[in-house]
């Protein structure tokens, strides 16, 4: 075995260990968290385990097939509705860059490809419905890394009240901090803390819709789930402080996830 073999060979068992501690510290964050809803996260096809905490919320409400839209979808290969589509759904997508399939011969499943504004959402919102010849929508998963509570009040004031809302928040501000970055059309997120708001915005903006906060996702802190209020007797177990729901940030993330997703799976899904 040459220098490099083994250099290699230590790479490998060096990542598996830091994979293995990274587990173990996500599995504790899930376990000692007063939310027991985040004990439900896991991964089909979500970029983290926002796929598991979606699936029981449409368990608690009833919900075995329904529609979805998604804004904010990367190259289609890792979202928070494909597992819905998995589960049988119909949804749209809309999303600034292409993805690595096409959706043109799907009747479940209509990509495109659009920079979303406050002018055209409410537009390409009522078009996708008319397109699936449905009423409403049973949930909106919003992430498109910027302007995203502009986007949803948009959406609510237009009557697009979903069953369930997905929507990202900026974690580094912890309730009762309130942030929200100013809007622009053609916001870029630059990687920095100048990005979407924070829980608290989020929350008191759903409030006002009458809409329930139940979860964060543990694994990273990333992804807030509000449900209408009508189904929170199905959420008797969630605590009622903002601050028991809250997940901070956590960007040590493990390759755990097993095997990567295959165009071919997806394809079988739409």
């Amino acid at each position: 075995m040459d220098i490099n073999q083994i250099l290699n060979a230590n790479y490998h068992v060096t990542e598996r260990l830091y994979n293995l501690q990274l587990q173990q510290l996500y599995e504790m964050r899930k376990l000692n968290h007063p939310n027991p809803l985040v004990r439900f996260g896991s991964k089909i096809f979500s970029q983290n385990d926002e796929d598991g905490i979606t699936l029981e919320i449409c368990k608690r409400i009833g919900l075995e097939k329904g529609t979805f839209l998604e804004f904010g979808v990367g190259n289609g290969m890792e979202n928070n509705t494909l597992s819905l589509l998995a589960s049988g759904w119909k949804g749209e997508w809309f999303g600034g860059e292409e993805i690595a399939f096409s959706t043109e011969e799907s009747k479940k499943l209509k990509f495109t490809k659009k920079w979303i504004t406050l002018e055209n959402i409410a537009e390409l919102t009522n078009l996708a419905l008319e397109r699936l010849n449905k009423k409403e929508w049973d949930l909106i998963s919003m992430d498109l890394d910027g302007n995203d509570l502009y986007f949803i009040e948009e959406l609510l004031i237009n009557q697009h009240r979903p069953k369930i809302f997905i929507v990202e928040y900026n974690a580094k501000f912890l309730p009762p901090i309130e942030f929200c970055i100013k809007y622009e059309d053609s916001f870029v997120w630059e990687g920095d803390d100048y990005q979407g708001a924070s829980l608290t915005t989020l929350n008191k903006l759903f409030l006002k819709h009458d809409y329930k906060l139940v979860c964060c996702n543990s694994a990273t802190g990333t992804n807030a789930f509000f449900i209408k209020k009508e189904f929170e007797a199905s959420f008797k177990d969630i605590p009622e402080n903002i601050e028991d729901i809250f997940v901070s940030h956590n960007f040590n993330l493990y390759n755990y996830f097993g095997h990567r997703p295959s165009i071919k799976t997806i394809l079988s899904f739409i």
